[in-house]
């Protein structure tokens, strides 16, 4: 009896012992490495052969020498504005060829003169045109421009006195008058002020033309009106193309020459345009933001029109004109005339029914030129005629009758 009770307790603390040492090889479980295990539970496959590499894997997959990888979350976007220094703009290797205009020379003791009177516009214009003229030595030019003046207020600047004094100081050789663009105003005639427009203030406007144009021609040279440009304004546009009537009709009628520039500075549909071409014919701005003053290309183009008529005024006076006349025209060489006695080279006319034009049948070299055969070939024969030749003897389309070997056989 004690036996067996002692063979069930050992039994008892066997099994517990066995108990016990499974509960201490059980591993902590918590609730990450629970996580973690549900996470990275593997398949029988896995275990066998291995794990696939996964595309999250390569992310985290460590390199050799450094540290594992690891994702970073994005950084925090700051509201505040962030002043960040412009990136640099890579330049482009443009090769630009310049053509260096020829610099100013002195000018000649007797140098011709070309006065410039007028307003703003006149202003800019003669300007350009002093540039254009620098290189000339025998044309000097001079401006006398008052920016607001016109033919209309003359109680602010008075052309009609001023005129013939500029003409004295300067003696020219040519006057350009470029003026009206401040003309759209009241003119006082008398004690009259009289409102822009009327009957009465456009004919004191035409007289006051002619006056300025007698004043101008008393100097015996010639006189040039240079018209006005298109302006933005329409209004101002449609009352300067009835300006450039009246200075074009009065010049002229006086003997003087009117210089048109309104094409070039408007569009094909005749609209005025701020950026056009300019005197190379590359696209440039012509005028200002108001649109009515001009830019340096636009003054340039203004004197370009007007430099054509002073060249051709003036000519011979410029270093690249040359007049041509009795004076300065190369001697003529003359032929000494052929006598009776004077020895003389004949040529024998050549017949136009001589099918060679050389009059003989010989060739250069002195040898006579081959025959040429004359003999028609078959395909002649056949072509011209419509002759053929006799098949040969013996041939399938040998149709003679009787044949000639049959012939002579009998």
């Amino acid at each position: 009896m004690t036996q067996r009770k002692g063979t069930k307790w050992s039994k008892t603390r066997r099994s517990g012992a066995v108990f016990l040492a499974l509960v201490i090889c059980l591993p902590v479980v918590s609730q990450d490495s629970h996580a973690q295990e549900m996470r990275e539970r593997r398949t029988l496959f896995e275990m066998m052969f291995g794990s696939p590499i996964r595309r999250d894997d390569r992310m985290y997959e460590p390199e050799r020498g450094q540290q594992q990888r690891m994702r970073r979350p994005p950084p925090q976007r700051d509201n505040r504005a962030v002043t960040r220094p412009p990136a640099p703009r890579k330049t482009p290797s443009v090769v630009q060829m310049r053509t260096e205009k020829p610099g100013p020379v002195a000018k000649l003791e007797n140098a011709r003169r070309v006065l410039v009177i007028g307003d703003f516009l006149a202003g800019g214009m003669g300007e350009a045109l002093v540039s254009t003229f620098e290189s000339s030595p025998a044309i000097t030019v001079d401006v006398r421009s008052n920016g607001s003046s016109g033919l209309v207020r003359t109680d602010y600047y008075d052309w009609f006195s001023n005129l013939p004094q500029f003409i004295k100081e300067t003696s020219p050789a040519t006057i350009v008058i470029m003026m009206g663009s401040n003309d759209r105003q009241q003119m006082a005639i008398g004690d009259v002020k009289e409102k822009y427009g009327t009957d009465l203030w456009l004919k004191e406007y035409e007289r006051r033309i002619d006056a300025l144009i007698a004043l101008a021609k008393r100097q015996q040279v010639p006189v040039l009106w240079v018209g006005l440009p298109a302006f933005q304004s329409p209004s101002l546009t449609a009352d300067f193309v009835s300006f450039n009537r009246l200075y074009r009709n009065h010049i002229e009628k006086a003997g003087g020459e009117f210089v048109d520039v309104w094409d070039g500075f408007v569009d094909e549909a005749g609209k005025f345009v701020t950026t056009g071409y300019d005197v190379n014919g590359q696209q440039a701005r012509l005028r200002e933001a108001d649109g009515i003053g001009m830019t340096q290309a636009g003054k340039q183009k203004l004197a370009f029109y007007v430099e054509k008529f002073v060249r051709r005024h003036l000519d011979g006076a410029g270093p690249d004109l040359m007049k041509l006349d009795g004076s300065n025209l190369p001697a003529l060489t003359s032929l000494p005339a052929l006598g009776i006695d004077a020895q003389q080279v004949r040529t024998q006319p050549i017949s136009l029914t001589d099918p060679d034009l050389d009059g003989g049948d010989i060739l250069l070299g002195g040898k006579t030129p081959p025959k040429l055969s004359v003999t028609e070939s078959p395909r002649e024969k056949l072509t011209k005629p419509g002759l053929m030749d006799d098949a040969p003897l013996g041939r399938v389309d040998d149709y003679r009758m009787p044949a000639p070997a049959e012939t002579a056989a009998k």
